[in-house]
């Protein structure tokens, strides 16, 4: 009877430390939590009151193989989104598939309009938006990158209630909006809606995209990552650099000397919390799926780190092949590339929306 005891004793044992074992490893590669509960916690974090979209067009111009719209409409009460899209001749007299463009650091609307362009060209309406602190977003705060000194206030604020989002966030919601207001033009096909973006583009593509079911294609471009792994080896820096003031002044507040992962930790978690748990790139990737979606890397992308964008390319596959859609999952990484766009992988998503959109 003892040694039944005690193997029954020792088998509960390796029950409890093989579970355990699983978890970690879930928790690693960022999948313990549900889909629809990352679902779920990442819309009740962004939500906000919704107010009239109100939108307003400023400027119609008319080329021999485009017109130009550019306009406005709010997000939010105070939050005026700037738009501008281009389109076909005769895109009135139709509906026409829409693809969002999003911008990165250091980028505004106007820096995409050569990719709007070639959309156009492939028979798409585009459309680009300056996020916030961009463009004509730039607030009247002090200091020569309003979107830094943006971040910068955001994490010195006290105010938990009006807390600000800048450090993508803010924008995914104003994106969020922006589908509500295609949604109304007569000339958007409202089932054929995409989105691509480059580098803070793409990781807003990602966490627009994954939530919001009304976006069917998407195309982030080196963004996806593991803001997780990255930080728990030490390769948090290309990231952080990005926003590096920011991260400067979080350290002397902190009382740090000098910028580490913890006070790079305590500054994620107020102005992007969750970005190293269930909001993580592998974690969020695994919503989009089977809508399709092309996943563009770089091999030496020091703001991506490729083993961290691994656990996300591992994490999209496994939930892609367990919904029977890996053909609508496709990933490419470049090959002695930095953090950059390359000419080939913008051929590579006009060509995966015309396949799909």
């Amino acid at each position: 009877m003892k040694i039944k005891k005690a193997k029954l004793s020792f088998l509960k044992s390796f029950i409890c430390l093989s579970i355990g074992f699983i978890l970690t490893l879930s928790q690693l590669h960022g999948q313990v939590h549900s889909v629809a509960k990352v679902k779920n916690d990442f819309k009740r974090l962004l939500a906000r009151p919704s107010v009239p979209l109100n939108p307003t067009l400023i400027t119609s111009i008319s080329t021999d193989s485009v017109i130009m719209d550019k306009g406005f409409f709010y997000s939010e009460a105070t939050e005026k989104v700037p738009f501008l899209i281009y389109k076909p001749i005769g895109a009135i007299t139709k509906k026409w598939p829409v693809v969002i463009c999003l911008h990165g650091t250091s980028g505004n609307k106007e820096g995409m309009q050569s990719l709007l362009k070639r959309f156009v060209k492939a028979g798409f309406i585009a459309v680009a938006i300056d996020g916030r602190y961009y463009g004509d977003r730039e607030k009247a705060v002090a200091g020569q990158n309003k979107y830094v000194e943006a971040i910068t206030n955001a994490w010195q604020s006290k105010d938990q209630v009006h807390q600000e989002h800048p450090f993508f966030y803010d924008t995914v919601y104003d994106t969020w909006k922006l589908v509500d207001y295609l949604l109304t033009r007569p000339d958007v096909d409202p089932k054929r809606i995409g989105i691509m973006g480059l580098s803070k583009g793409g990781i807003e593509t990602i966490m627009a995209a994954s939530v919001d079911t009304r976006i069917k294609v998407a195309v982030p471009i080196i963004a996806t990552q593991s803001f997780k792994w990255s930080l728990e080896n030490n390769r948090w820096q290309g990231r952080a650099k990005t926003i590096w003031n920011t991260h400067l002044q979080a350290a002397k507040d902190l009382g740090d000397s000098a910028v580490n992962k913890e006070n790079v930790r305590a500054l994620w978690n107020k102005l992007i919390p969750g970005i190293t748990d269930e909001f993580d790139i592998p974690s969020m990737i695994r919503l989009f799926s089977p809508r399709p979606l092309l996943l563009l890397n770089t091999e030496d992308d020091q703001n991506c780190p490729l083993p961290g964008a691994k656990l996300a390319f591992e994490a999209a596959t496994k939930t892609y092949q367990n919904n029977h859609s890996l053909e609508k999952l496709k990933i490419d990484v470049e090959p002695h590339e930095p953090h950059r766009a390359t000419p080939r992988h913008l051929d590579m998503t006009i060509e995966w929306f015309k396949r799909w959109l």
